[in-house]
């Protein structure tokens, strides 16, 4: 028996700095759609997802935009789907749609319930690290360092860093993002209420992995392995930091996102294109918006290396 395709589900990536990031292909499918959802669980824009973010997406697709919380992707996305198979429908996702495996089983869904979808790429955290120079295929298995509580610290991501690091790979780590996460005494009561939103920054990372060492004692890494430190990347003010964990430790890397680069054995090519990003030795306690002008191309200094010389 033949298969009947209802409309399309259009799963477009929107970069990762700001509403002007998205593709000129995507941008005409959310034109042409009926409604406009945007996830807001596994990223966010380096604008946010304040009114006034969502203000400026909506003014420029000329469209209004939902806002697809973790519940609603988690446990609604039916609704979603039901709607995909009567009109045209946009999922907007930060980054690239295949970036979180969440969207991955938005696809299955959508085919065992008879949508077509056609999935719209775009630049993604997997990629955008390469402007610190090193080689994308000399990355090993990308880990999340999830946010340590009194009572649970996981620490399933050690051995697969000790393994890029036997090998002598790079280790992209992800870092965690709590966005409406319900609080534990609302879900003992069957009352929903949720924290308040919290994203992980480089220095909290760095120390969670050098306690995750201490308990393990392999020296997988210490405080004197190179790391490279991302924050906001993507975004005109992009934050890139080469340094051991020591050194980045003392860097404020400012607003949200983070990631963090553990470094493996290095070309050198790779070398080179670190220099440019290294903490000098000279002042390794430089911070924030210092650092950012420290690596920042200027108009009155078009050769000056730094942030902007991809």
């Amino acid at each position: 028996m033949e298969l009947i395709i209802y409309e399309m589900l259009y799963i477009i990536g929107l970069g990762l700095g700001d509403e002007r990031d998205i593709t000129l292909k995507g941008l005409d499918a959310v034109k042409k759609c009926e409604k406009v959802y945007i996830e807001a669980y596994t990223s966010l824009l380096s604008f946010g997802l304040s009114t006034d973010g969502l203000s400026t997406l909506e003014k420029l697709y000329g469209k209004p935009i939902i806002l697809a919380d973790r519940e609603m992707v988690e446990e609604k996305v039916d609704n979603i789907l039901l709607e995909a198979r009567g009109s045209d429908v946009a999922f907007l996702v930060v980054g690239d749609p295949f970036g979180a495996t969440t969207h991955t089983d938005l696809v299955v869904r959508a085919k065992t319930m008879m949508v077509d979808v056609k999935v719209v790429h775009n630049a993604s955290v997997m990629n955008a690290i390469g402007i610190c120079g090193l080689q994308l295929y000399r990355y090993g298995e990308t880990v999340s360092i999830p946010f340590f509580t009194e009572t649970w610290r996981p620490d399933s991501f050690y051995e697969k860093i000790e393994r890029n690091r036997n090998l002598g790979l790079h280790t992209l780590c992800l870092l965690d993002i709590r966005v409406k996460e319900p609080t534990l005494e609302s879900l003992c009561r069957g009352r929903k209420q949720y924290e308040p939103p919290r994203f992980m920054t480089i220095n909290t990372a760095i120390d969670q992995l050098l306690e995750v060492e201490q308990k393990h004692g392999k020296s997988a890494y210490d405080e004197d392995t190179n790391c490279v430190g991302f924050a906001r990347l993507g975004s005109e003010d992009q934050m890139i930091v080469a340094g051991t964990m020591r050194q980045l430790c003392t860097v404020n890397f400012g607003e949200p996102l983070h990631c963090l680069v553990i470094v493996g054995k290095t070309h050198p090519v790779e070398d080179e294109m670190l220099e440019f990003y290294k903490i000098t030795t000279e002042n390794p306690e430089q911070k924030g918006n210092e650092m950012l002008e420290f690596y920042k191309i200027t108009t009155e200094n078009p050769e000056q290396k730094g942030n902007g010389i991809a």
